[in-house]
């Protein structure tokens, strides 16, 4: 028997978001202290994930909070000749601060603030919660270029996200805007029936990792998500028990390996990327997902 309508229903709820703004209203205020040693620089604060998406279920915890120097960018030529590149280094002038700089004046000052249980992770800062404030990541990050032209005259053609590096050094880039961006057009163009998707999707991964279908962590919300940002607007109707029904039979057809990201720029299916779900784990959730969907 297929998942009932009305269980689909409630999992498409929102989780409350009082005491997720809140704790966004507090950890801003205290990054954005005039106080703070990094505050003569340009940057910017905003939420992103579920709480920002409004794609938040009531399993959520964290909230996740950016802090993006603007001061400075790192680029990326990669998709510039030999003489494009020439014109760019001769134009370029050195910032600053870099990012090493910035996240340890960011993470020294929160620590300051909020006490020693703040803890640097792999990507990002780890603030506890209390009893009138969830817990919180915190991401330091720098704006990011990446150049598409650079003429001899005129401005020259980037695409702007962000990025930052790891604890194990690797440098990660993404687009949280163009995320953002897409999937509140995608929300607007299904009749608002986007966010709900996802946050039954997400409610189901996580009942299904109860029950034992998948392993925890095989499907990241962020990657669920841009799966289902590139289906298509038909496909999301009134009854949520067809809209399942529908996406996941259009997933099964598609070009699985021209899917992207939410924000339209990486690609969602790609082997050995961070900012890519592994091929083997969506294939596996693909399955699972239908087999408890249909012997609920």
């Amino acid at each position: 028997m297929a998942i009932p309508e009305q269980q689909l229903e409630t999992w498409a709820h929102q989780g409350s978001k009082v005491q997720s703004a809140s704790t966004y209203q507090t950890i801003r205020a205290v990054l954005d202290d005039p106080n703070s040693p990094y505050f003569k620089w340009r940057y910017r604060i905003f939420l992103q994930g579920s709480y920002g998406n409004d794609t938040n279920i009531y399993a959520d915890s964290d909230v996740d909070v950016v802090i993006c120097l603007t001061s400075v960018y790192y680029d990326d030529l990669s998709y510039l000749n030999d003489e494009e590149r020439a014109r760019y280094e001769a134009n370029r002038s050195p910032g600053g601060i870099n990012f090493r700089d910035f996240k340890a004046q960011v993470l020294a000052w929160l620590r300051e603030k909020f006490g020693d249980s703040v803890k640097s992770g792999k990507k990002a800062i780890f603030i506890p919660g209390n009893g009138t404030r969830r817990d919180a990541d915190v991401l330091v990050c720098v704006a990011n270029k990446t150049f598409t032209s650079y003429p001899v005259t005129g401005q020259p053609g980037f695409v702007e996200g962000i990025c930052f590096w790891t604890s194990e050094g690797e440098k990660i880039v993404n687009y949280p805007k163009q995320h953002l961006d897409n999937c509140t057009a995608k929300h607007g163009a299904t009749s608002s029936r986007f966010k709900p998707s996802v946050r039954v999707l997400k409610n189901m991964r996580n009942t299904m990792v109860d029950q034992g279908y998948i392993k925890d962590g095989l499907a990241p919300s962020y990657f669920l998500e841009g799966m289902l940002s590139n289906i298509p607007e038909k496909a999301f109707v009134t009854s949520r028990q067809q809209t399942f029904e529908n996406y996941m039979r259009w997933l099964q057809t598609c070009a699985t390996g021209d899917l992207t990201c939410a924000n339209g720029i990486h690609y969602l299916l790609r082997d050995g990327h961070s900012v890519c779900w592994n091929v083997a784990d969506f294939n596996s959730f693909r399955a699972s997902a239908t087999l408890f969907y249909n012997c609920w």
